[in-house]
């Protein structure tokens, strides 16, 4: 996620995953969502808490003073451990909250047995807004008031997706932190197929796969890399035989479309 460095973050996930286990994740979700958003807005503060020249024990001591009765006890030591670590950037300091506010979101939809529903919804979301203009740009702009953006992802998806997703797409929504909707969408959902370290494939097709074609190209794919492989499956009829997948920098392209365009780069060249 933006590139955080791995040692300090693999830190900062060791005590969150210390702490969260006896822990309300959809509310430590929201907490540590709160935080990142307040370090965001207070840059002084993000400064003098990402500063590696500043003592741990003294940020530390100062997350303990501003925060200490109003989150949770698991959110408070996560906030704590993060000051604690070394980043490269100040921006790290929101990122990394941000992102184990996301992991602690998908463990609960986990718990629940809803994290592939939350993966399906986030993906079939971002196509929506995609194909909707009008609805892109309420939901993008920012002279918008933040209330409304949130009653609006209120009445579109409350009682339609699960609780995690509805979380999720409004931390995007309402504190998208410089990102682009899409690409929001796109790193959340990398996030949440994680948790069961699981590759997210996206499956371009002509046509309706069935259960069954999908279930095999699961097994292919898992064979092939050696991990789970969740499919988002987009029907697209501009797609001329056979489908394409892309999982990651890959892509794989069985369609005649795909052979056309390879004929044309090789004639090209």
């Amino acid at each position: 996620m933006r590139g955080l460095s791995r040692a300090s973050l693999a830190e900062v996930e060791e005590r969150f995953n210390a702490v969260a286990g006896s822990a309300d994740l959809g509310t430590l979700a929201d907490e540590l969502f709160s935080v990142a958003d307040l370090f965001d807005r207070e840059h002084g503060l993000r400064r003098n808490l990402s500063d590696p020249a500043r003592p741990a024990a003294q940020k530390a001591q100062v997350v303990r003073v501003l925060l200490e009765g109003k989150v949770s006890d698991a959110a408070l030591e996560t906030v704590v451990a993060a000051v604690s670590a070394r980043w490269a950037r100040s921006g790290d300091l929101a990122d990394a909250l941000e992102r184990l506010g996301v992991i602690a979101a998908s463990a609960e939809a986990e718990a629940q047995g809803r994290l592939d529903d939350v993966e399906d919804e986030l993906f079939r979301f971002g196509r929506i807004v995609a194909s909707n203009l009008e609805l892109h740009r309420t939901l993008t702009s920012t002279a918008a008031p933040e209330q409304g953006r949130r009653e609006l992802l209120g009445s579109l998806l409350a009682d339609k997706v699960a609780p995690t997703t509805l979380r999720l797409v409004t931390q995007l929504v309402v504190h998208p932190r410089g990102r682009s909707l899409d690409s929001g969408l796109e790193e959340f959902g990398k996030l949440v197929a994680a948790q069961r370290q699981r590759l997210v494939a996206v499956v371009r097709s002509a046509i309706v796969l069935s259960e069954e074609q999908k279930q095999r190209l699961a097994t292919w794919l898992r064979t092939s890399y050696g991990r789970d492989v969740h499919l988002n499956v987009e029907v697209d009829p501009r797609v001329l035989g056979g489908f394409s997948v892309h999982i990651g920098d890959d892509l794989i392209d069985t369609t005649i479309a795909g052979r056309i365009e390879e004929v044309r780069r090789r004639l090209a060249g």
